[in-house]
């Protein structure tokens, strides 16, 4: 498999999925200005959407969106448990919860990143991811992680785009819960790695 990568971006949350999955799998950034891959293609070739993540998988098919990517590479490696079993409901928590993180926390962080946003427009965003977090700090309580005790891929996208929340001015220390959720999975080995590959830390 080949994971298709923007360093930093929600592409970090397949990086550590794989990792925790105990998958092999080849990293392959893509430059976000040329969009030229690290193996020599063109990345809308790979994903015309031309965003990221893009799973390559072995049989050459090219799987997209982060919530399919997440659920596919849990699925590969069911004895790391990163989601439910099919069917049950707590896998459909973890899709609930997938589609929050998504949707609501995700997309929200978007606008504060562009330059040709108007202020009015980052205003609301930040209104909305205060409102959003609000209410994953009460969900969570006293949580290790998203869905309890275990690990899920859904803790690796939590963790991922709180992390953002530096570049741009939003402080986790307001929502306790949620810093130490991310201080938590922040410290896991395969995490620590997957910041490494993608030249997040030293």
């Amino acid at each position: 498999m080949k994971l298709y990568y923007f360093s930093g971006a929600c592409s970090l949350a397949s990086n550590i999925a794989l990792r925790e999955a105990g998958l092999n799998f080849e990293l392959v950034k893509v430059d976000r200005r040329t969009r030229k891959t690290g193996d020599g293609l063109d990345y809308n070739e790979v994903n015309p959407k031309g965003y990221v993540p893009a799973l390559r998988l072995g049989n050459g098919e090219v799987l997209t969106e982060n919530i399919a990517v997440l659920q596919y590479i849990a699925d590969q490696s069911p004895a790391a448990k990163l989601a439910p079993p099919a069917g049950t409901m707590d896998r459909y928590r973890l899709i609930e919860w997938l589609a929050f993180i998504s949707t609501e926390i995700h997309k929200s962080f978007s606008p504060l990143f562009r330059d040709d946003a108007h202020a009015e427009v980052k205003q609301h965003a930040r209104k909305h991811i205060t409102a959003r977090l609000g209410y994953l700090n009460g969900a969570m309580g006293s949580r290790s992680f998203v869905m309890g005790e275990q690990f899920t891929v859904a803790d690796a996208y939590l963790f991922t785009v709180l992390g953002w929340g530096r570049y741009v001015d939003v402080q986790l220390a307001q929502w306790p819960h949620l810093q130490r959720h991310h201080e938590r999975v922040g410290a896991r080995p395969h995490v620590i790695e997957a910041l490494k590959s993608e030249g997040l830390l030293k």
